[in-house]
């Protein structure tokens, strides 16, 4: 069944490159950056390689998993009176792999639900059928108290955590040191040593910055800001398959993300993440109705989280009265329909803190925000390759959150007012707020986006068809602003124009 969808997958993905690659009339407008069909793009443009974001790089669907259990045949009730933790509990304990289904009703829980293992799918009848109320804060449940960065005593659930917790973990071992410098782009390494790699191997390059942080800086493309709570060396892996393999050369499958040079430690590791192909999907979630008590209050009414996982995916899902919805800390996931809502009393207009947090190669599509939160989708902490695309929300904050997150790509988007698109968080010292190349494409909003303040990021960033009466800036070696209006824009989703190309291109 899996192998009949993914062909039908790639069936779609061929007539949707079909389509990206046609000629169009002369009205539709075009990047200089991409051209009508990826003309003007190469691996060292300014533009990114978005292309291998999301599950399966984005080459496969998200699975179908059989249903091979119930809640309900583990005491599950689904009344809204009996608290049906324990029968949750059991049921992921004793399914070893395949999806549980949880049927239509009003389950009551009050702990975390734990995923530690791959191939769980936990699978309801629909957002309005099936719905997960939690009655508990993760504080309560777990305690959990740390600080800011500034020192103010606060939960570590305000940013981290969920009680639907998929976690894992990566087992890394060294293949080789790498005896090449590369340049961003590039393809091919040359090892110290051959280690018996194989083609269509997943590995990942790894570098650590030296004493003077100068991988820092050329993450934020030499504009970095102030950077003195950097205490410990910046550490970056980018995870590729394998394309060629010839002795002590190896050709990977995506171009580097950035220069490989022999001050960093350049290495070549092995990429296996413990826990995969874990799916949430079909139903709601909810948490009880309190006012919301403002920046740093939160004590845990969080939806989901994933730490230290790959290839795993949260499908049709409706978070409501949250602190935060999803914290995605994993790679090449997928977000894809969700809804959160809510009717908690505002403070100074929000209801919540993070919207959902990204992790690295993830996607978060086909989302509507109906709440406003004061950081509403987050990239932080050297997340880097995300893709957040085809969504709208009432007001929405692309959140960059300091600690260099960098080449993110923000496509195809309604924000709603547009008052608060550049509304950031983040202490001080933490290098500026946007690295590099990050790239923001058919933004639309009802109010004027003008290029962000100083402190936002470097001139490398990338904002091209969003809502303006600004003039266009197009310096190749600057900034890039290209002013015309989204709705024209072509190809409007960047990321699906890049994933085409790229599978045309594929034997």
């Amino acid at each position: 069944m899996h192998a009949q969808w993914g062909s039908l997958f790639r069936i779609g993905i061929s007539c949707l490159a079909a389509a990206v690659m046609s000629d169009v009339a002369s009205a539709q407008t075009h990047s200089e950056l991409w051209g009508r069909h990826g003309e003007k793009w190469s691996p060292q443009s300014r533009l990114p390689d978005f292309s291998f974001a999301g599950y399966h790089f984005g080459e496969d669907p998200l699975p179908q998993v059989k249903v091979v259990a119930d809640v309900t045949r583990f005491g599950a009730k689904g009344d809204g009176k009996t608290d049906d933790t324990a029968a949750f509990k059991r049921a992921i304990a004793e399914t070893e792999q395949g999806a549980i289904l949880v049927p239509a009703g009003h389950y009551l829980l009050s702990d975390i639900l734990w995923i530690e293992k791959s191939g769980i799918v936990l699978r309801g009848e629909g957002t309005d059928k099936t719905v997960l109320h939690f009655t508990s804060e993760l504080e309560d449940v777990r305690p959990n108290m740390g600080a800011t960065t500034s020192g103010k005593k606060t939960s570590n659930y305000s940013w981290s955590g969920g009680f639907l917790w998929v976690k894992g973990g990566t087992k890394s071992a060294l293949i080789s040191p790498i005896a090449s410098e590369c340049t961003r782009g590039d393809k091919t390494l040359l090892l110290e040593k051959a280690g018996g790699i194989k083609v269509g191997q997943r590995v990942q390059v790894a570098l650590t910055d030296d004493a003077q942080k100068t991988l820092l800086v050329h993450l934020y493309s030499g504009d970095s800001g102030p950077t003195t709570k950097f205490t410990k060396a910046v550490k970056v892996s980018m995870v590729s398959r394998v394309a060629a393999v010839s002795g002590k050369q190896v050709t990977l499958e995506r171009p580097l993300r950035w220069d490989i040079r022999k001050g960093w430690k350049p290495t070549l590791k092995t990429f296996e993440p413990r826990v995969s192909e874990v799916g949430i999907e079909e139903l709601a979630i909810s948490f009880p109705l309190k006012p919301y008590q403002g920046h740093f209050s939160e004590r845990g009414m969080n939806g989901i989280a994933m730490n230290g996982v790959s290839d795993c995916w949260v499908r049709n899902v409706k978070i409501s009265n949250c602190d935060s919805g999803i914290f995605v800390g994993g790679s090449f996931c997928t977000v894809d329909g969700l809804v959160v809502d809510g009717s908690r009393t505002a403070t100074r207009g929000d209801t919540g803190h993070h919207g959902v947090t990204m992790g690295r190669d993830c996607v978060l599509q086909n989302f509507d925000f109906q709440t406003k939160f004061i950081h509403d989708i987050t990239m932080s902490n050297l997340q880097v390759g995300n893709v957040v695309k085809n969504g709208k929300g009432i007001n929405l904050s692309f959140d960059h959150h300091k600690r260099c997150p960098y080449e993110n790509l923000f496509c195809n988007i309604d924000v709603g007012d547009g008052g608060q698109v550049w509304r950031c968080g983040g202490g001080r010292d933490l290098g500026k707020n946007c690295g590099a190349r990050g790239t923001f494409w058919g933004i639309k909003a009802k109010q004027d986006i003008k290029w962000p303040r100083k402190g936002f990021g470097p001139d490398s960033m990338n904002i091209v068809g969003v809502k303006t009466q600004a003039e266009s800036m197009k310096d190749p070696n600057g900034k890039w602003f290209e002013a015309m209006a989204p709705e024209s824009l072509l190809p409007a989703d960047l990321h699906a124009a890049q994933l085409a190309a790229r599978l045309m291109k594929k034997p």
